[in-house]
């Protein structure tokens, strides 16, 4: 099939490019940059903005299926920048598809749509988005993901949303590079009492699922027009793995720690004196951080393995050897 994938020089969204490619499939890439190593690869590059409907439009004509994992994540920043591009843009990716009769469209959303700070033991899709909105990510990949499911029509356009949770493993640029640079400035600090379990998925089966859930998106198949929870099903103690990263890097374990209450208070007060002061910059702490790192949260995968047979090839000690040797290089 021919496929677009928006984001293809980021760090999920090369991976997807990479599996298409490897069983044959051709490939279109849509990115804000340049990236060499898409040429490299073969891959068809076009460069925009996804808050630019024409050339939104413009990639997605001629493909089969879209697979839209572009986005701006972060815990801080404007509300008009996080709208714009999660959820205008997947408005622009949706009509685009609409427009070219792409008939299959998978977006990457995130677990953190459902996240209230509270923990989140064992819960499944049936969850509900929260009430209130610790941050403006999680907040605007919601609205995102209920435009795309609420926009599969048989006979038009299906869809399907998954939330893969801490994608990890080589060539990551953010979740890894920013742990490891807390670390050693000194500014990493164990939040709670550092029982809290949370899954996470390596990026090559966080890859594989969208091409599962993408190849199952047919008529009257279970999978069009839902969300899926996507991680390696095993989940971890958060600060065990944490300080197991660090290790990787020959980075010593955190051992200072704050307490959640303390941390969401001094979270709260940062929020405040940046928002007054009109800082840009991202605060050391938030309350959405605070309870992330604090708490536990992790999923039931039986509807993804049930509607699409998903399941985790790499495991979690595979995952964290090839990170190592990663690292070391």
């Amino acid at each position: 099939m021919f496929a677009l994938v928006t984001g293809a020089g980021g760090f999920l969204g090369q991976y997807i490019a990479e599996q298409l490619l490897a069983r044959g499939d051709r490939v279109r890439s849509f990115s804000r940059g340049k990236y060499p190593q898409l040429d490299a690869l073969g891959i068809e590059t076009v460069t925009g903005d996804l808050r630019d409907s024409v050339a939104v439009a413009k990639a997605c004509e001629g493909v089969d299926v879209v697979f839209h994992s572009a986005g701006v994540a972060g815990i801080w920043g404007a509300w008009d920048h996080f709208y714009g591009i999660n959820t205008l843009g997947t408005h622009n990716i949706v009509a685009g598809c609409l427009r070219h009769g792409v008939s299959r469209l998978v977006y990457t959303s995130s677990p953190s749509v459902t996240f209230d700070g509270t923990d989140q033991n064992g819960i499944d899709e049936s969850a509900p988005y929260p009430s209130r909105w610790l941050c403006h990510y999680p907040h605007t990949k919601a609205l995102a993901e209920q435009h795309v499911l609420g926009s599969n029509s048989e006979g038009s356009l299906l869809t399907c949303s998954l939330r893969p949770h801490l994608i990890w493993g080589p060539r990551d640029q953010h979740l890894i590079p920013r742990l490891l640079d807390r670390a050693t400035s000194g500014k990493l600090l164990r939040i709670g009492d550092g029982t809290n379990l949370v899954d996470m998925v390596y990026v090559e089966n966080a890859a594989a699922a969208h091409l599962q859930a993408a190849d199952a998106l047919n008529p009257d198949s279970p999978v069009c027009g839902r969300a899926y929870f996507i991680s390696q099903g095993e989940p971890v103690n958060c600060w065990d793995w944490i300080n197991e990263i660090l290790a990787l890097a020959g980075i010593a374990p955190v051992e200072r720690s704050i307490s959640l209450k303390t941390a969401w208070r001094i979270g709260a007060v940062l929020e405040t004196a940046y928002r007054v002061l009109g800082k840009q910059s991202e605060p050391r702490m938030t309350r959405f951080l605070a309870a992330q790192l604090a708490t536990s949260h992790f999923f039931d995968l039986t509807r993804a393995r049930a509607d699409f047979g998903y399941s985790p090839e790499i495991s979690t000690v595979e995952g964290m050897r090839r990170l190592g040797l990663s690292l070391a290089n």
